[in-house]
């Protein structure tokens, strides 16, 4: 009988392996799923505290659609202005990998969809998961336009933590009862803070702590016993909030699309911008709990609104008499604080006042804002990133200081001297693959206040924070280089510093700013300008077809 030779070939193992490697690769993107969508911005009447407004919306929806996808997936999104108003929206937290031109901002990579124009905003979800959201990115549209952006793992992959039996998504907000864009107008005719807002909102209703609101009141099965994941998504306009559940205690899992390190407390503070997820067992006695959110106010002597929203977690096996809990025995809902290798930036952060006559902000001035005194101005007759790509002469510079152009003690006493910004569109030039680190500092020029800083196309490391002054020598020798975690919307304490890093992977136009929209419109933010590596996947990508007309 003959016998078979079974010995393989090297040539054959190794193209074994290679189709092995290349149906693995192809296999990961099988399951990739391309979501269409339609966002068409309209004007509807919404009743809230007993009257109707006349209020900018998606799709007539408030808040507006929540898009789930998967880690992987691409979104194409048609959006149609059908408002009286200019607009364009921003999908918070997707890192938009070469492609600025789905990012959003007005007037930074894009011009705004003008009423009665269309625009698709199309791009791919690449390594993330969690949970980000969209918002209009013009004015202060984005007070009642917004929904979530919910990013699943693959199929197959597994959250890093018990699957919850539900999920649930919470979206922080401010009502206001008048037009939002009327009370920017106001602001911006008399120089002065602008008025704040009349009602904090959980899903789009105040609850039961206002007038005509309780029969709306949001409301959350639960049965008892289980865990559910919910997903608290901050889309207030201008304020900072604490969130808590009467009687329980939640364990934090994740922040801006990222996992973190679990933990357990009973309350969350959220600034606008920022996610946070959090695992919720009943483990209470089945009853109804006020689920609540309210002000964390940092800046002296500003006005805010020091309301209350609530929802309800209602247990199934609840009986007909709801148990509320208490929370006005719950201390950490009415705190106050009793504290208002890389290239390194410094970042000087602050309101300013400009000299104005008879302007209703300090002392005679119109309020202003900056970093590192640039008080950012977007232009008006070309987005910054179009003319970069085009090569388009006097909309930007790229002098924007890495550093104070003046130092002096940032949370003392400041001279009057020092709080006069110079306007201007200026942009810091970053080379592709630079490792950056900015110390975000806090001044008392006007007050100290917490500014939550959202970098758009990034991802970044925070790896540490203190109050006072940033001190290099004593304060890097502290930093979290081990695990620290990861976001794109920080907070800076209130008479101090946070520090961040990251690597520029990201080519393009790429907005910082305050993520109160009250201090970006007064210019507290700036741009990077990342320009292009070696090659097509380190460069940016043409702009589409219909990319707006300037």
């Amino acid at each position: 009988m003959e016998g078979y030779n079974l010995t393989v070939k090297p040539w054959i193992t190794f193209f074994l392996l290679g189709c092995f490697v290349i149906f693995a690769f192809l296999s990961s993107f099988a399951d990739a799923e391309t979501h269409y969508h339609e966002f068409v911005i309209e004007a509807v009447p919404v009743k809230r505290l007993c009257r109707t407004h006349s209020t900018i919306t998606v799709n007539g929806q408030f808040p507006g659609p929540t898009l789930e996808v998967r880690n992987g997936d691409s979104l194409v999104i048609k959006v149609l202005n059908s408002a009286r108003y200019n607009i364009s929206l921003h999908w918070h937290g997707i890192r938009q990998l070469r492609n600025p031109w789905a990012d959003g901002p007005t007037y930074v990579t894009q011009c705004p969809i003008q009423p009665g124009a269309t625009y698709t905003y199309r791009f791919t979800i690449i390594n993330q998961e969690g949970t980000l959201w969209w918002h209009a990115h013009t004015d202060w549209l984005r007070a009642t336009v917004y929904g979530a952006l919910i990013i699943h793992p693959k199929l197959g992959s597994p959250y890093p933590f018990s699957m919850p039996k539900q999920e649930y998504t919470i979206l922080l907000g401010e009502w206001f009862d008048r037009n939002p864009m009327d009370v920017l107008r106001q602001a911006q005719f008399t120089g002065a803070a602008p008025n704040v807002s009349d009602a904090y909102t959980i899903n789009g209703q105040p609850g039961d702590l206002y007038r005509c609101s309780s029969q709306e009141t949001v409301r959350f099965p639960i049965e008892s016993g289980e865990t559910v994941l919910l997903r608290i998504i901050n889309s207030a306009l201008n304020q900072e909030l604490f969130f808590a559940i009467a009687n329980h205690k939640m364990t934090v899992v994740g922040v801006d699309a990222a996992y973190t390190k679990p933990f357990t407390t009973r309350i969350v503070m959220v600034g606008p911008g920022q996610t946070t997820n959090v695992l919720l067992t009943a483990d209470q006695p089945p009853a109804h709990y006020y689920i609540a959110a309210r002000a964390y106010n940092t800046a002296m002597n500003a006005a805010f609104d020091n309301t209350t929203t609530t929802a309800i977690l209602e247990y199934k096996s609840a009986p007909a008499m709801p148990r509320m809990g208490n929370l006005q025995n719950q201390s950490y809902l009415n705190y106050q604080p009793t504290m208002i290798q890389p290239l390194r930036l410094l970042s000087m952060l602050g309101l300013r006042a400009l000299p104005s006559p008879r302007c209703q902000g300090p002392n005679g001035t119109r309020f202003a804002a900056s970093m590192n005194n640039v008080s950012f101005v977007l232009p008006r007759t070309n987005s910054i990133m179009q003319a970069y790509y085009q090569g388009a002469p006097g909309i930007f510079t790229t002098d924007f200081p890495p550093v104070p152009p003046i130092q002096f003690d940032y949370t003392g006493n400041v001279s009057r001297g020092l709080w006069q910004p110079v306007p201007g569109t200026k942009l810091f030039k970053l080379k592709y693959g630079s490792r950056v680190q900015i110390v975000l500092q806090d001044t008392s020029i006007v007050t100290t206040e917490d500014h939550p800083m959202h970098l758009h196309g990034y991802h970044f490391y925070v790896v540490g924070s203190g109050f006072g002054n940033f001190n290099p020598t004593r304060d890097t020798a502290n930093f979290n280089l081990i695990d620290p975690p990861q976001r794109n919307t920080i907070g800076s304490n209130p008479g101090g510093w946070v520090a961040i890093r990251f690597v520029a992977d990201n080519p393009g136009v790429w907005l910082m700013h305050c993520h109160l929209d009250s201090h970006f419109g007064l210019g507290l933010a700036m741009a990077f300008l990342v320009e292009n590596g070696v090659g097509e996947s380190q460069s940016v990508i043409p702009p589409p077809a219909d990319l707006p007309p300037c």
